[in-house]
């Protein structure tokens, strides 16, 4: 793309036609620019756009918009690891040719300049590309950017060009960033020796600079001149702390005094100016102080020797400032960096700061309890934004509040004081609720305050999810103060109250006694109706939690009796709850429905109206799903129903197809791709359930299920596989008509070839090697065999050997060894030999899995003792060297393989519609055993080699005694004593 008038005048355009608000428009010129992006010198061009002068800003900082995500996309010829998903995000062109290395070193020439002449708005995209080249190229492919920035920064400084200044120090600091993400290498480390040897010197240079035109300015009250300054310090502070965050440079060790110096300064001067100038202002110092106090935390926590002679004045300096933070939100950054500095302090070895005769007691009142109390914006949150202040208050995602991190200085202080801490807060905790008791209506904040620090100051113990605190008798207090509010019988009352109430029956219910929970579970399923989202969802979490408990030994603590009395209520209000505003696609109500579904007796009075619910509700999120993990919960809940009541009622069955198939049309018709896996598992559910033969309205799903096309998208391929599965076991005999088997092996063929489906192609072949008879299979073993032996030539993995092996197994337990070896050798002469010995014998000891483990010894111990092969005089090595490997086998401790599973099959939060298969676990297959009629394989092994010793006396024991590992050989005699098989 060459750069002239018509280049010029044509991106203009099109980048003016990007602001449109009109769509047709704007999607032509994206699609222009899209088209435009393939070819040569591209970028170039743009960014000669974004340098025009006589172009308009808007469409000059469109374009640098543009050029930043250009090089995003393409700058590196490969996505690296860390980038692979922001690439593929950028833009088809992603997937396109990179910038060739000519035109980037044009880019590298003139990005610096032109972002340092650049408008503010401008100059931080081109201070981002700057960061996206820098961070492929820098320091080896790009050794002139330092000097540069360093050079135009000490010629910005002589001209106290703040703007340009800041947009270098900026740009330093983006490209620094890296020390704070990535892990200490040599290679890190030489790059970290590279900018302090080129920066360190500059950045103090202009950090001192700045501090003196501060204290001259500051003194002037002109406060339009201190922030840019203020501005420039902070940018200071945050390079300072990428350069040192690894490990503590010379550098900052010799000038530490100058450092310290003026951070200490910066928290404990006032700079009445620019704070009184409104709230930008005071944020622009706060900022500083923030990052001073980052800085100085960091230190604490890395370089305590070097830096114990400044602690004491920094703590003083903290502690002072921190009495002088308002509550307002806009100064939360500040506080909570404080605080973590105290909190830091307080574990360290020098806690003793905290030590003097009421010191504890000070930062309980002064610090603790005012940022723990709630503000405005904390009710804001909780009316307003209930998915956040849950996000915030119950999952623990609020490390970074004032309420939290005031709680976690407690508990440091409390690492070293805990008996004085514990007496502080007890008394605390009391006043609070004392000055609750005066007057509810006006002091209830004092009591959440109270139940917050409980909460907070809780503790896991070990080896368990049960809580702990001493800071109060948890059923005393639970009787006293909690109860009262699960009872009120107005749930809309106090709505913050009540949630901290169920919080704290959610945090501490292993505590509470069954007896008391059971009285008051009609309140929790009463909260189920609060309009509070914040209230009826925790009362959900609650509820759903509480059915997880388990007393020794793993027992559940609450059955099906325990609720039944109240289910048909829970479950009324469940589906109620999930009528309020904003709590349509509840995931805590979605998990409560699944829960309770998972331990509640399912008779017809219950299924009816519930799977009714279900329904109704993927209908319309089948019409645009938003939340991921709502709809797993949804999509368990089905699940769980359909297994649990068609499990105790057969006759259910038809009744949940008639509901569900129409659902599961809709997903498949509309190709609501996020839910094809489910889909597909819902309906092999239901397969199974059925008695065959099979209703006749599976059957279009069956041929629909042999499409090549379903099977190109890989996330739905174990969902499918499992169908599929489900369809050979109930349908065997359907394969045999219209050319269907062929079509299944053809699927088979297709999953093998890749390392991520091979597992799921061997799934496939086992369940038709198990389901039909070998007439009519057998014209197919010979392409069975070539496809594997093909794959196995080409591309051999543990896991695809692993799979041969159970399938091989499984196959000669069905249809006999006669039929394995001979099929084997058809395709290719005397090959079962050859397997034998390189999959067979040296890889039977890596099969794991309590049936796998029996199919593959029953198998090899029947190779034994039937296969002519085997029992030939000339095949003893063979004979031994299988039957050690068996004895090693069987010698393993058996694995749990019936671990118990996790309570709730949680999904990630994260999670999103990136297409991935999510299992569902209510609707699992079970694993089948081939071989129910063997109980023990030991036992088996053992009795099968006595009759084959006992027909040839004498010849056995000396092959054993030649391939044998001693081990195996006494675990061997061992076995045959248990047994009373002696081998003769």
């Amino acid at each position: 793309m060459e750069w002239n008038q018509e280049t010029l005048q044509f991106l203009s355009q099109c980048f003016l036609h990007t602001l449109s608000p009109s769509p047709a428009p704007r999607r032509q010129a994206e699609s222009s620019l899209a088209d435009a992006a393939d070819r040569p010198s591209y970028a170039l061009a743009v960014l000669r756009l974004v340098a025009e002068p006589s172009v308009d800003e808007q469409i000059r900082q469109a374009a640098a918009v543009n050029f930043k995500n250009h090089l995003r996309a393409r700058w590196a010829s490969s996505p690296t690891p860390n980038d692979a998903a922001a690439a593929a995000d950028a833009a088809p062109a992603a997937a396109s040719a990179p910038i060739p290395d000519a035109e980037k070193e044009q880019i590298k020439a003139l990005i610096v300049p032109l972002m340092l002449s650049s408008s503010a708005r401008i100059q931080s995209q081109l201070s981002e590309a700057l960061a996206v080249i820098s961070k492929h190229d820098f320091p080896k492919l790009w050794p002139a950017l330092l000097p540069d920035l360093v050079s135009n920064l000490q010629k910005a400084s002589r001209a106290s060009d703040y703007a340009s200044i800041n947009g270098i120090l900026g740009t330093a600091n983006s490209i620094f960033e890296k020390f704070l993400y990535q892990y200490k290498t040599n290679d890190l480390l030489l790059d970290l020796k590279y900018c302090l040897d080129n920066f360190a010197a500059p950045l103090l240079e202009i950090f001192l600079r700045t501090a003196k035109l501060i204290d001259e300015t500051s003194s002037s009250g002109q406060a339009v001149n201190l922030r840019p300054l203020f501005e420039s310090q902070r940018l200071c502070c945050r390079i300072f702390y990428s350069l040192n965050v690894q490990e503590l440079p010379e550098f900052f060790e010799d000038h530490m005094a100058e450092w310290m110096g003026e951070f200490q300064k910066y928290l404990t001067t006032r700079y009445p100016a620019l704070e009184g100038s409104g709230p930008d202002g005071l944020a622009h110092v706060d900022e500083l102080r923030a990052a001073v106090c980052e800085n100085i935390s960091l230190y604490m926590e890395k370089n305590e020797d070097e830096f114990k002679g400044y602690l004491d004045k920094f703590a003083s300096a903290v502690w002072s400032l921190l009495g002088d933070v308002t509550q307002s939100s806009s100064r939360d950054r500040l506080a909570i960096t404080a605080i973590k500095f105290l909190t830091t302090v307080s574990t360290s070895v020098h806690h003793k700061l905290f030590e003097g005769e009421g010191v504890i007691q000070q930062i309980c009142q002064s610090i603790v309890i005012p940022n723990v109390r709630l503000r405005e914006e904390d009710e804001e949150l909780f009316e307003m934004n209930y998915v956040e202040f849950i996000r915030r208050d119950m999952e623990g995602s609020d490390l970074d509040t004032r309420r939290r991190i005031a709680c976690e200085l407690l508990k440091g202080i409390a690492t070293y004081h805990k008996a004085e801490v514990t007496a502080i807060v007890s008394a605390q905790i009391q006043n609070l609720l004392t000055s609750f008791a005066a007057n509810p209506a006006a002091n209830w904040k004092d009591k959440d305050c109270a139940i917050y620090l409980v909460v907070s100051l809780a503790t896991k113990k070990a080896g368990g999810n049960a809580v702990s605190t001493d800071v109060i008798n948890i059923e005393s207090f639970f009787t006293s103060v909690i109860v009262p509010e699960l009872q009120r019988q107005n749930v809309n009352e106090f709505p913050m109250l009540k949630a901290g109430a169920l919080k704290f029956f959610t945090l501490f219910r292993s505590q509470i006694a069954k007896g008391i929970t059971l009285q008051l579970f009609p309140d929790l399923v009463r909260f189920l109706s609060s309009e509070s989202n914040v209230v009826h969802s925790y009362a959900a979490s609650c509820i759903e939690k509480l059915l997880l408990v388990k007393d020794e030994g793993g027992k559940a603590r609450y059955t099906s009796a325990d609720i039944s009395p109240f289910l048909m209520v829970i479950m009324n209000n469940l589906f109620t709850a999930l009528r309020f505003p904003e709590s349509e696609e509840n995931p805590y109500i979605m998990k409560c429905i699944m829960r309770v579904l998972g331990v509640a007796e399912i008779s017809q009075g219950i299924a009816a109206p519930c799977i009714a619910g279900l329904t109704s509700i993927l209908n319309e999120v089948c019409k645009n799903p938003k939340d991921p993990v709502f709809n797993h919960y949804l999509f368990e809940s089905v699940a769980v129903l359909v297994r649990r009541a068609c499990e105790k009622d057969a006759s259910l069955i038809s009744s949940f197809e008639g509901s569900l198939f129409p659902s599961l049309q809709t997903i498949l018709a509309n190709d609501v791709t996020e839910f094809f896996p489910y889909a597909f598992q819902l309906l092999a559910q239901l397969v199974e359930l059925n008695r065959p033969p099979i209703p006749a309205n599976y059957m279009p799903i069956f041929e629909i299920l042999l499409s090549p096309d379903l099977w190109n998208r890989g996330p739905n391929v174990p969902a499918l596989v499992r169908l599929l599965q489900a369809f050979l076991q109930k349908s065997p005999h359907e394969l045999s008509q219209g050319g269907r088997l062929s079509q299944v092996l053809g699927i088979f063929n297709k999953l093998i070839l890749s390392t991520s489906t091979e597992e799921q192609g061997f799934f496939v072949l086992n369940t038709v090697i198990e389901n039909l008879d070998y007439t009519l299979i057998a014209p197919y073993i010979p392409h069975i065999w070539h496809a594997l032996f093909t794959r196995l030539q080409n591309r051999r993995t543990i896991k695809f050997v692993k799979s041969l092996l159970i399938f091989m197994s499984l196959f000669l337990v069905k249809h006999g060894p006669p039929n394995l070896v001979d099929s084997m050798n058809a395709v290719q002469p005397n090959i079962f030999v050859t397997i034998l010995e390189q999959i067979w014998i040296p890889n039977l000891k890596l099969i794991a899995g309590n049936v796998e483990r029996k199919l593959t010894a029953v198998a090899s111990t029947r190779l034994l003792c039937e296969s002519p092969l085997l029992l030939d005089a000339a095949a003893s090595r063979h004979w031994g060297k299988m039957l050690d490997s068996i004895m090693t086998l069987l010698s393993r401790p058996e694995e749990d393989t019936l671990a118990e599973e996790p309570d709730a099959p949680d999904v990630a939060e994260n999670v999103g519609y990136t297409a991935t298969f999510v299992n569902l676990r209510h609707a699992g297959r079970k694993e089948e055993d081939p071989l129910k009629d063997i109980r023990e394989p030991r036992e088996f092994v053992v009795t099968s080699l006595a009759r084959l010793s006992a027909l040839s006396p004498g010849k056995y024991p000396q092959i054993i005694s030649e391939n044998l590992d001693p081990a195996n050989q006494n675990a061997l005699l061992q076995l045959c004593s248990t047994y009373n098989c002696p081998i003769v």
